[in-house]
């Protein structure tokens, strides 16, 4: 879709200030428009919201980490190295949380945190003293350092890379400033020497020639940087993202347009390590213009092993079915996983490709600088470059060109890939093919074929691409900022720490199964298909599939890509019948106990420091078998699986599971009334916020997950079990609306603590679960209707209207009087991912605009107000407090869109019984 097409079936309106953009508007075909429009912040707005960092210079607002309609847009800042609205987050230790209280611009503000130290003081003894152990004495990291977090920066845009074969994030200033290529392990470096320059020649003689950056370096001072900020432009729609640039005085505007393959339900180009820069040109003039992009890169990624020695570069040039691929290969000799970027160009009709292959990056640069100048190309040297001495730093350049006609226009196309085909975890004890080996080999030879494929497949790539976001776009009835968050949120499937690893050729199910998987007779078929994807919880909280976590995340993957979600469901089955009888100290109780219980859920399955898969439960917080939700979320996660892919084989195979989770669950019944009761400290998700009793959030799931138990036993013909928990449901509802139901909602307990009462605004997850697999109406209503309604307009009511003004979503505990509850550093947050769940909910009850205001609340709270584009945190406050950037929950956003298309008539289609139905 062209811009003219998207922009007028969106009903929006372009800025005054960017007319200009109007001249691309003709450009039809390969994705040339882009779904944005520019909105100006004026500096006053900024410096209402947070502290302004002075520049010495007047700062145009940032529309950048504004997602104006349906995308990020931005407007650079003249001459700014940072946007305007600098928050100086620094991090506190946030004790008995996974996480940590931030502070803004040095002033902690956070007052609870000193009561939480004072109140865990054991805990923070334990935690140190591991701490110290783990980072300084064995050199790891901590799969959650309370003490160096990540710094915030308010620069991200959107990443480059399709699924699990790593990730490099370009910022929305067009840095590459965010490196994931170890898998899980991140490098938040923006290198200076990767960059996009711009020639432009006329009549034999260069005119222009600028570094297509605002940055003004130390290091390769003979090139001209510091553009103009004032005439670019940052548009963003994962997975494709626009920069558009009017180059000042020259009558030419540039427009790369950025594209990764992640479409859904692609299998096989999702994978790819690739990205790719289509530079669109439009001249003005009344004369031809000769227009070169030249891309240089650095050979590494801003870390010492840039300086670690024998790293070394050759030009290359790939050649099939006529047509043709120059650039560059950069080839990073590590110890450990070792790999090779490759910059390229595309070659055909009219444009020609050069390149360098070696220049230092720490020098003033001015070879290179001159080399363009002189002619427009790159000298183009054959030949390999000698492997770099300890110490040095090489980088590399390619360059593209080709003559603009007058008043025309020209498409030059660039790509970046890089090929890690063999990855070591950090324990090193296994080594693992990503999944695109699978179709490119696993030599690391595949760079020049990965750069051929992605420009000579990019096209198609946008096709599925606008098919697929096409119909969510041009509806009129769905609100802009609704359209932006959903597809940019699912940035963290692929910039989650993602890793997609093929099984070995030689493995067999019992190297899979473990002593107690003989069960899982589909196991093997599945992940030699479709292999094993785990992503981060979060990129500071570093463990693979948190399951009580991904539980929200979840509807993502089982509605883009359901074979992933059915593959990770696989190994959590794995993890369940087995054991791990190693016994560790817990660090909030200080207790010791077993790593992993048989028949139980994990909590996740394993640190990348480690090794995932083979030593699960790497959180060292609580003894999670104790937890009362992860068992009941694999559950409803089957049964949802299965309604919306009706795979019977997958129902068959996770129902002897099911079975014995919740056999495990049974024991939390303590007064054998049909409802499980909580432990009296935090057991489960809010693992901070203390619950004791029957509880509406774990009750209610409870009672979901007992009747999807009653659902599945009617669908495989198992009378007996389907009688079980008939029974069971039946005196479980019976007691939670006796000991729950205060008229209004659901307590958040029944411990009749002075926080019993308080109003949780996840309290309804059961239904939510329910109600996405048409679970929520006649024999299988679980919860009264009027009560559900009730409590959701309740929560509307306080937890949203009644905080921050109605503007920052729901916070997760309310009192009846309309003040936060605060016996808690979780309870007085906002957690994004489970306000997307809570809107879904919302909206499954009819309660549609209710539903949008409250997730409204939490998309211009991140992606606008705080600058958290690319980097939604778990949560934040109200008072410019946030914990855990760049998490994995708000990819619950995709409930929303079931939610909406479950409104909208789409049911999934009937379901078959399995072929061999299943008996006691």
């Amino acid at each position: 879709m062209s811009l003219a097409q998207i922009t007028t079936s969106l009903g929006l309106c372009l800025h005054s200030q960017t007319f200009r953009l109007s001249r691309t508007c003709r450009h039809e075909g390969g994705g040339g428009g882009y779904p944005c429009v520019y909105f100006h912040f004026s500096v006053g707005i900024w410096e209402s919201l947070l502290p302004m960092h002075k520049l010495g210079a007047l700062l145009l607002g940032i529309g950048a980490l504004c997602s104006c309609a349906v995308s990020l847009c931005c407007v650079w800042m003249a001459g700014a190295a940072t946007p305007p609205c600098a928050l100086a987050h620094r991090f506190l230790l946030y004790v008995a949380t996974r996480g940590a209280a931030a502070t803004c611009s040095g002033h902690v503000m956070a007052s609870d945190t000193c009561s939480c130290c004072l109140s865990y003081p054991s805990f923070s003894c334990r935690y140190f003293r591991w701490w110290y152990k783990k980072t300084r004495i064995e050199k790891k990291s901590a799969f959650i350092d309370l003490l160096c977090a990540v710094p915030l920066q308010q620069i991200y845009g959107c990443p480059l890379g399709g699924i699990g074969g790593g990730t490099i994030t370009r910022g929305w200033r067009g840095e590459f400033c965010r490196w994931q290529l170890n898998p899980g392990i991140y490098h938040y470096e923006t290198v200076i020497a990767d960059q996009f320059t711009v020639c432009l020649r006329c009549k034999g003689q260069t005119v222009y020639q600028q570094v297509l950056s605002v940055e003004r370096p130390s290091t390769l001072q003979g090139w001209n940087w510091g553009y103009c900020g004032h005439y670019a432009f940052y548009h963003a729609l994962y997975p494709r993202a626009w920069m558009v640039y009017d180059l000042p005085g020259q009558n030419v505007v540039l427009t790369c347009r950025q594209v990764s393959p992640v479409i859904p339900h692609d299998y096989k180009d999702s994978s790819l390590p690739v990205g790719v820069f289509i530079w669109e040109v439009e001249n003005g003039r009344d004369e031809d213009v000769d227009v070169s992009i030249m891309f240089s890169l650095q050979n590494g990624t801003g870390t010492k092993e840039d300086r670690s020695g024998g790293h070394w570069n050759e030009p290359f040039v790939f050649e099939k079915e006529g047509e043709r691929v120059a650039g560059v290969l950069l080839h990073h000799c590590t110890r450990v996983n070792p790999f090779t970027l490759a910059i390229s160009a595309r070659e055909k009709a009219g444009t020609g490709v050069t390149h360098l292959t070696t220049f230092s990056p720490t020098g003033s640069g001015r070879e290179v600088w001159h080399d363009l100048l002189q002619d427009g190309r790159l000298d183009s040297p054959t030949g390999k470059s000698s492997p770099t001495e300890k110490g040095e730093v090489t980088a590399a350049a390619v360059c593209a060109s080709c003559r603009v006609p007058a008043r025309g226009h020209r498409t030059l196309e660039l790509a970046l890939a890089w090929d890690m085909p063999c990855v070591h975890f950090g324990s090193k004890e296994k080594l693992h093919l990503r999944r695109y080996t699978r179709f490119f080999g696993s030599g690391g030879d595949a760079a020049p074929a990965l750069s051929h494929y992605a420009l000579t497949h990019y096209e198609e790539w946008e096709r599925k691409i606008e098919a697929w976001q096409k119909p969510i776009l041009e509806n009129s009835e769905l609100p802009s900022w609704y359209k932006s968050a959903l597809f940019n949120e699912l940035y963290f499937v692929t910039d989650g720490g993602t890793i997609w690893v093929e099984l070995p050729p030689d493995c067999h199910a019992e190297d899979l199964q473990g002593p107690a998987g003989a069960g899982l007779s589909h196991l093997l078929p599945v992940l030699r298909e479709y292999g094993r994807f785990a992503y981060l919880e979060g990129q500071e909280y570093r463990m693979y599939n948190t399951y009580d976590v991904h539980f929200y995340a979840s509807f993502a993957l089982v509605m883009l890509w359901p074979k992933l979600q059915i593959s990770l469901q696989y190994d959590i089955a794995v993890t369940v019948v087995n054991e791990d009888v190693q016994c560790r100290q817990y660090l909030m109780c200080g207790q010791t106990a077993q790593v992993k219980l048989k028949n139980v859920v994990p909590h996740d399955i394993g640190d990348p420091a480690d090794e995932p898969w083979q030593h699960v439960n790497a959180y060292l917080m609580h003894d999670t078998a104790d937890w009362k939700d992860l068992n009941l979320k694999f559950v409803l996660q089957v049964y949802r699986d299965y309604y919306l892919t009706h795979d019977s084989l997958y129902l068959q195979d996770m129902w002897p599971v099911c079975q014995a989770v919740m056999e495990s669950e049974m024991k939390f019944d303590t007064d054998n009334d049909g409802l499980i009761e909580n432990g009296g400290f935090a057991d489960q998700t809010y693992d901070a916020w203390v619950v004791n009793g029957a509880s509406a959030y774990c009750g209610g799931l409870w009672l979901a997950a007992v009747c999807m138990m009653c659902k599945m036993a009617e669908v495989l013909g198992d009378a007996k079990t389907q009688q079980k928990y008939t029974d069971i449901l039946s005196k479980g509802k019976e007691a939670f609306e006796r000991m729950l139901w205060n008229g209004k909602y659901y307590n958040y307990d029944s411990s009749g603590s002075d926080t019993s009462s308080s109003i949780m605004s996840d309290q309804c997850a059961g239904q939510w679960f329910l109600g996405a697999c048409g679970l929520d109406q006649g024999e299988f209503e679980v919860f009264p209707k009027s009560h559900i309604v009730s409590a959701l307009k309740t929560i509307f009511e306080k937890n949203v209207m009644s905080f921050a003004g109605g503007t920052m979503g729901a916070v997760n505990g309310m009192r009846p009087d309309g003040v936060p509850d605060t016996s808690s550093v979780q309870s007085n947050e906002v957690w994004i991912g489970v306000v997307y769940a809570l809107a879904a909910t919302m909206i499954q009850e009819g309660l549609v605009e209710e539903g949008f205001h409250t997730a409204e609340g939490c998309y211009r709270t991140v992606w606008e107000r705080l600058g958290m584009a690319f980097q939604t945190p778990e949560a934040y406050r109200e008072k410019r407090v946030y914990r855990s950037l760049a998490y994995m929950r708000p990819l619950s956003i995709w409930s929303m869109q079931l939610a909406l298309e479950r409104r909208a008539g789409w049911a999934p289609a009937p379901m078959q019984p399995p072929q061999v139905p299943i008996h006691p």
